[in-house]
């Protein structure tokens, strides 16, 4: 159990800095998305060049290995299919609807919130339900 504590550590600090960020904010989301704001767009955009970044340098450096000793591979995407703009699309429907991100749940939970416990349940049971479904579904 032990050798999980600095990646628990790490994730309650990246809970935290999300809070402090007011990512789980319901008006920081609601003013993204009437165009209010560039606050979330900037984090989020920050987040995208980041990743960019890390994914670029990891793959330059050739075959790297993970904490546990796997290999890192990172498989190329096809661009420009439906199912990339469809789960886009209900992903944003979602969020807008319930005025929260997935990042933040877990943080959210943290903080006691009742409403956030109600949307992990929603999370977890659709992530259920594409498990379930996943063999029907066209990828």
């Amino acid at each position: 159990m032990t050798r999980y504590l600095p990646y628990l550590l790490v994730g309650v600090l990246f809970g935290f800095i999300l809070i402090k960020a007011e990512t789980a904010s319901w008006y920081r989301i609601q003013e993204m998305f009437h165009f209010q704001s560039f606050h979330m767009f900037g984090i989020l955009f920050s987040a995208i060049a980041t990743a960019f970044v890390a994914i670029q340098i990891i793959k330059r450096l050739g075959k790297r290995k993970a904490l546990d000793g796997q290999a890192i591979d990172i498989p190329e995407k096809p661009s420009g299919r439906i199912s990339y703009i469809a789960g886009g699309v209900i992903f944003g429907l979602g969020w807008g609807l319930i005025g929260l991100c997935p990042g933040p749940i877990f943080a959210l939970v943290g903080t006691g919130s009742i409403g956030a416990i109600v949307v992990l349940a929603g999370a977890l049971h659709g992530t259920w339900l594409y498990g379930a479904l996943k063999h029907y579904l066209p990828h």
